[in-house]
């Protein structure tokens, strides 16, 4: 039963922050009593070692998914987004640079008052 509990522990160790001493009670409890300070030390690096190796696998794991949620949910990704802010800069200066050109914004709004002045000409007529 007691091996159980000690890959109970090494299992915990591997999910979560693992601490130095945490390793080194890991580690006694999986070597014989008789066994050498520097072997004890050595698993508890090796333990520590391979929580961390874990750790940046569940967290690359759960990286990669959440993009591919993402990308399938039609998310844009902040380098879609800055690309986009830089063609809509380079298409406003571009814009100034055209003589006599004016804003969007400009168009709409005449546009808009020559609709309205066609329409009731015609309902006079």
């Amino acid at each position: 039963m007691a091996k159980m509990q000690d890959v109970r522990k090494t299992i915990e160790g591997s999910l979560g922050n693992l601490t130095p001493t945490r390793a080194q009670e890991i580690a006694k409890g999986m070597l014989d009593r008789d066994a050498a300070k520097e072997q004890v030390s050595k698993t508890a690096a090796d333990l520590m070692d391979w929580s961390q190796r874990n750790k940046n696998r569940l967290t690359s794991m759960i990286r990669n998914e959440v993009r591919a949620q993402l990308k399938q949910a039609g998310v844009a990704t902040e380098e879609e987004l800055n690309a986009l802010r830089k063609r809509v800069r380079e298409l406003e200066r571009a814009a100034k640079r055209r003589p006599g050109a004016r804003s969007p914004a400009a168009k709409k709004k005449t546009t808009a008052k020559k609709t309205t002045a066609t329409r009731t000409g015609a309902a006079e007529a």
